[in-house]
């Protein structure tokens, strides 16, 4: 018994410190072209679902995460709007980031250009659409 609930315990400190990694490049990613925002703060906030309950109503209590964490949550997609705007403005982005690592050298740029496709694959064909005008029950 006491074995279970040490891994208990463990696994919900190691769950609570990736919500914590994913939610700092989830922020970073707003500034950085090319770092995903949307995947991380969706990461970060299953982490916090199976970790701690006062770090996932936190994240839910945000204005700027929060609704879109909710609406996620409940429907299990994004409106088609959303999609178009998240794929462009990752790609807007991700051009910058490629031009820029021009001097890095291009196995960087490939790395870049394939996280973008990987993103772009996830949003179109792992997140359903969903209709623009959901009804949102506020917690």
């Amino acid at each position: 018994m006491a074995i279970t609930t040490e891994r208990a315990v463990i696994a919900r400190a190691l769950f609570a410190s990736l919500g914590v990694l994913c939610m700092a490049l989830g922020i970073i990613g707003v500034f950085v072209p090319g770092l995903p925002t949307t995947e991380f703060v969706l990461a970060a906030s299953y982490l916090f679902a199976r970790s701690s309950p006062r770090l996932e109503h936190w994240l839910e209590s945000k204005c700027w995460f929060g609704p879109s964490l909710r609406r996620f949550r409940e429907t299990r997609g994004m409106p088609r709007r959303t999609k178009v705007v998240a794929l462009t403005s990752m790609w807007i982005g991700l051009s910058v980031s490629i031009y820029v690592l021009a001097s890095v050298g291009v196995g960087a740029q490939i790395a870049a250009a394939a996280f973008g496709l990987i993103g772009t694959g996830t949003i179109l064909f792992l997140v359903r659409t969903t209709a623009a005008r959901q009804s949102l029950i506020l917690s």
